[in-house]
């Protein structure tokens, strides 16, 4: 039963400026630093709105060197600190934090850190990243998705050994821990993290993007929990069935959507149409930034507006604004249209518990209040209390 709702944010500061196919190309896109650090106020106020409407998580994103004014969070444990500083209860998520771009241990400690300074409110997440810029620039592999997948393997594993023991030691194939060499009079054997995260076992998310069998059997003998974004309906019912197989094979039984969180891009007005015509520029700008990056499925009509052959073809969402609505990949509509797609949703799956409400590349600061302020007066109240304590 859906008993929590909470907002995804990409960090994204453009607040308007030339969104949508006729707007500025993506690449041409250069702020100066003055405008990219607005998205910490703009994540403050978010935060602190979010807090009084009675939201569970503020979800982050962290990425790297996007001068284009995208996704300008680069390291979301201490935004989450600082935010923490200014609020009570919210919560703050890591969505996620780029694995292959960090060493595991220094991961580990930061989270753990943030874990005791904040009394539990960040919550812990990992991903594999998708922009070669980026991950590539830290000396990772992206452009080889198999070494990609790989690496973050292993550091996960290490991560969470780190979490779990008081000692341990890893021997794989891209880390030895702890090195052997001679410290302070004896052969270094094991090493402990300090400090270790004071709440455990430490609650861990990773987006669910392909639904590969490989994908969900490592989330699943890791006790993983998923986020689906920005998916079509059909794609959501199979990544949520195939989760809860994949968890039954290691002996947990889970309701279908248990351990699961569903994202959704949605924006609320007093007809469909009106929605319609305010998203439109907003998923357009999406377009613009993800579809290039092999984010999203190619129409042959729209490849010269969004760049080069060879997306992905498991992502759900395409660049055909009508079809995303139709498969409900995005959602746009009134705010009883959205009670009735996300009670529709809540019993389909009744183990889900978390919804996330995504502010779509583009919105402004008024945008974001207004949407938010929307879903929390007109929608939340017709679920389950959100948890306040």
């Amino acid at each position: 039963m859906i008993s929590s709702f909470s907002v995804m944010t990409m960090g994204q500061v453009l607040q308007g400026d030339g969104i949508g196919f006729d707007g500025i190309p993506a690449n041409d896109r250069w702020y100066p630093n003055e405008r990219l650090v607005e998205a910490f106020d703009m994540t403050l106020e978010t935060a602190q709105l979010m807090e009084g409407l009675g939201y569970d998580t503020l979800w982050m994103a962290e990425h790297h060197f996007q001068r284009e004014g995208y996704e300008c969070v680069p390291n979301l444990l201490m935004l989450g600190l600082w935010l923490a500083q200014h609020t009570s209860r919210l919560k703050f998520g890591c969505a996620f934090n780029i694995l292959p771009m960090w060493h595991p241990l220094r991961l580990a400690e930061d989270f753990a850190t943030a874990d005791i300074l904040t009394n539990g409110r960040v919550v812990f997440g990992v991903g594999r990243g998708y922009h070669t810029r980026e991950v590539e620039t830290f000396a990772a592999p992206m452009l080889d998705a198999d070494a990609n997948r790989e690496l973050f393997e292993e550091q996960v594993e290490v991560v969470l050994k780190a979490f779990n023991q008081s000692s341990f030691s890893h021997h794989g194939k891209h880390y030895t821990i702890p090195p052997r060499v001679p410290y302070r009079g004896y052969d270094l054997e094991e090493i402990t993290l300090v400090p270790r995260p004071r709440n455990l076992p430490v609650e861990t998310w990773q987006p669910i993007v392909s639904g590969s069998a490989r994908g969900m059997d490592f989330m699943a003998r890791h006790g993983i929990k998923g986020i689906i974004l920005g998916t079509a309906m059909d794609h959501v019912d199979a990544m949520v069935r195939e989760y809860q197989a994949a968890n039954a094979r290691y002996g947990r039984d889970l309701e279908l959507g248990q351990d699961l969180a569903l994202g959704l891009w949605m924006w609320l007005e007093d007809s469909f149409e009106a929605a319609k015509r305010a998203m439109r520029p907003l998923f357009e700008e999406h377009v613009k930034f993800a579809g290039p990056l092999g984010m999203l499925r190619y129409s042959d009509d729209q490849m010269k507006a969004v760049g080069p052959a060879g997306a992905a073809t498991h992502i759900a969402a395409g660049t055909n604004f009508d079809q995303v609505l139709k498969t409900r990949a995005w959602f746009c509509g009134t705010s009883e249209d959205a009670i009735a797609h996300i009670k529709e949703i809540e019993a389909r799956y009744p183990g889900l518990g978390q919804v996330l409400v995504a502010t779509p590349m583009g919105v402004t600061r008024s945008q974001i209040t207004d949407q938010i302020s929307r879903f929390a007066s007109e929608v939340m109240p017709a679920f389950s209390p959100n948890p306040v304590s």
